[in-house]
């Protein structure tokens, strides 16, 4: 029979016991993490979200408390009455923050049984993902799910209390909101007063927090829950978390060091150390370098070797000597087997017309003496694995040409983005062969404990700006040019003459920081005034009329006395996921998704009743 808890009040968390307060009488509540059953003496592990605390039932001391001792078990809710006594030497567990005491149980209450779990939240691997979401409140309870979200709540905080002190006003936006582009479908919510008119779940507080700087705030923030409509993978939810900021009268450098600041307060929350201030790099620079405009700088980048290679050699690989030619390397991996090699294809992005070469024994019998420059170029030992990436003139792909003066033709970033993205994969692949991810494991592993106080991650964690986007991209379909951003990006002064005669030289005055090869954020400075919006407008072949239905009262606003301004949004989320080490926000996301957009737990989306769908004026009609 289960007990009701009475007047009984808990004195202590589970785990914040130690050896100097022996002797203290104590009321524990918890669950049972593991029984054992010695006869006369019954071991009970309670835990709570602090850590696990043996308790002893000794059938002499309480035999009625023995008596329940031998009915509970795992998972089973208790509350333990007694008082703390040293273990004997003998049975000390040093592998226990509380392994030099116990608890004498003088009392056991059973406030509530459980059914068997489909696994123990006393295993710290949990293989099947599926069964962990659909029980998720059983999952949660597993020591390494409480670690990664009280983590999660200090570097909320430290964020929290950063951008506080640097005088940000924390300031809610509106959650139904007008559907605006924002670069992803949106979510919709049908209105039930006005039939037939939908509000939009707010991809981001874009316009909203523009708004703030136009009503005098100079400063805003909020830890922003966001809403996106696309596709689920490893760093992306359908609903998120954003550290969304708003300055007026700022310069780049002014966003820059803000976000600086606050991210250097949450790593240290995690007990790392981050150097700042942050290196940055130009979009081209990180194409060339990395072939990503989130470089991962933990592994050696992309090297230009066609000075490596003769007409002639490049003729005879079928290389087309108008692209790049550049080499990947993958330190201490070794050389392949033809078998390893053709693993590795599948990885290989040929959509963006391009070819690898990576059996460097064939290269060498051929051409020995473009094989050895390309190491020397690559500066790669014997240990390493290395590929050639370059153009493939036998695979057309659609890609515009245009190309001024210093910067990058799509074509050119089609080659740079097929090697960034295959070293990105191998890197993935090989990573217990190679040692550049240790410092991180080790880095990781003493935050999610706390332990040894201040840790440098200047080897685990690198950051870095990327700046000088592109403003536009050219959608070959649409034969048009198109934002590379949101419409409210400004570009660069210098660069507003060229809005219409050359597009593809205008550049955006935006950010993003990246880190570990993942994107945490992404800001820029904003249009402010309303003929420079309409230009950007224009030259995106928007109407006056479709930006007046869009973005009306946005532009209305622009007219009373915009401030200059600008700012960023950080995921929280895809933070915390670094902080961990997890490989995926599903991890550090209390309620998520699976990657096909389902919640296990509460099995949801569903259907809804017909009347609902009446009352919303709604007929669905589903396709065959």
């Amino acid at each position: 029979m289960l007990d009701f808890l009475g007047s009984l009040e808990r004195t202590h968390l589970c785990g914040e016991l130690r050896a100097a307060q022996a002797g203290l009488p104590v009321v524990l509540m918890g669950w049972v993490n593991r029984r054992r059953d010695h006869g006369n003496l019954i071991f009970l592990d309670l835990r709570d979200r602090s850590g696990i605390c043996q308790v002893v039932l000794d059938k002499e001391l309480t035999p009625d408390g023995h008596a329940k001792g031998e009915q509970v078990r795992p998972e089973y809710v208790i509350a333990a009455v007694g008082k703390v006594r040293l273990r004997a030497p003998d049975a000390i567990n040093p592998k226990m923050p509380t392994g030099e005491i116990e608890i004498e149980a003088t009392e056991l209450r059973v406030l509530n049984d459980s059914r068997l779990a489909p696994f123990s939240p006393a295993e710290e691997a949990i293989q099947n993902e599926e069964v962990r979401l659909k029980y998720r409140y059983v999952d949660l309870r597993r020591a390494e799910m409480q670690r990664n979200f009280r983590l999660r709540h200090e570097i909320t905080r430290a964020v929290r209390e950063s951008l506080s002190a640097q005088g940000f006003v924390e300031i809610e936006t509106p959650i139904l909101n007008k559907s605006t582009p924002e670069g992803a479908r949106d979510f919709l919510v049908p209105s039930r007063v006005h039939p037939g008119e939908f509000y939009a779940l707010p991809q981001s507080p874009q316009i909203f927090k523009q708004i703030l700087m136009i009503s005098g705030f100079d400063r805003y923030f909020q830890i922003a829950r966001c809403f996106r409509d696309e596709d689920q993978r490893a760093d992306r939810q359908l609903e998120f978390t954003q550290v969304d900021l708003e300055m007026s009268f700022p310069r780049r450098e002014s966003v820059f060091a803000v976000v600086e600041k606050f991210l250097v307060a949450a790593f240290q929350a995690a007990g790392i150390t981050l150097p700042a201030p942050f290196p940055r790099m130009t979009y081209d620079e990180a194409m060339r370098q990395f072939g990503s405009d989130k470089p991962d700088l933990r592994l050696p980048g992309l090297t230009d070797v066609r000075s490596a290679f003769t007409g002639e050699a490049l003729a005879t690989l079928l290389i087309d000597p108008a692209l790049p030619v550049v080499a990947l390397r993958i330190p201490q991996v070794g050389e392949l087997s033809r078998k390893e090699r053709e693993e590795n294809h599948p990885l290989f992005d040929r959509k963006k017309g391009a070819k690898f070469i990576d059996d460097f024994k064939r290269l060498a019998k051929s051409f020995p003496e473009s094989a050895a420059k390309v190491r020397e170029l690559a500066s790669a030992s014997e240990d390493d694995f290395v590929i050639i990436v370059a153009g493939d003139p036998a695979h057309h792909i659609k890609a515009s040409d245009t190309k001024f003066p210093g910067r990058l033709s799509e074509r050119e970033i089609n080659v740079y983005s097929a090697a960034g993205n295959f070293r990105t994969e191998l890197t993935k692949k090989y990573a217990e062969r190679h040692k550049a991810f240790q410092v991180t494991e080790d880095v990781v592993a003493a935050a999610g404990s706390r332990a040894g106080g201040a840790i440098d991650g200047a080897a685990a964690f690198h950051p870095i700006w990327i700046v000088d986007f592109p403003m536009f991209e050219y959608d070959l379909g649409a034969a048009r040019w198109v934002p590379a951003h949101h419409p409210f990006t400004a570009p660069y002064e210098a660069d507003m003459a060229n809005l219409t005669a050359d597009p593809a030289s205008v550049r955006a005055d935006c950010y993003d920081i990246a880190m570990n090869g993942l994107e945490l954020g992404s800001g820029s400075i904003r249009i402010h005034r309303k003929d420079v919006q309409q230009q950007i407008f224009a030259s995106l072949g928007i109407s006056d009329e479709e930006a007046r239905a869009r973005f009306g009262f946005f532009l209305d606003a622009l007219e009373y006395g915009t401030p200059p301004h600008g700012g960023i949004a950080l995921g929280l989320d895809r933070i915390v996921m670094l902080l961990v080490g997890a490989a995926s926000m599903r991890e550090v996301i209390a309620f998520p998704k699976t990657a096909k957009a389902i919640d296990l737990m509460a099995e949801a989306p569903t259907a809804v009743p017909e009347q609902q769908l009446k009352e919303l004026h709604i007929r669905v009609a589903l396709r065959s």
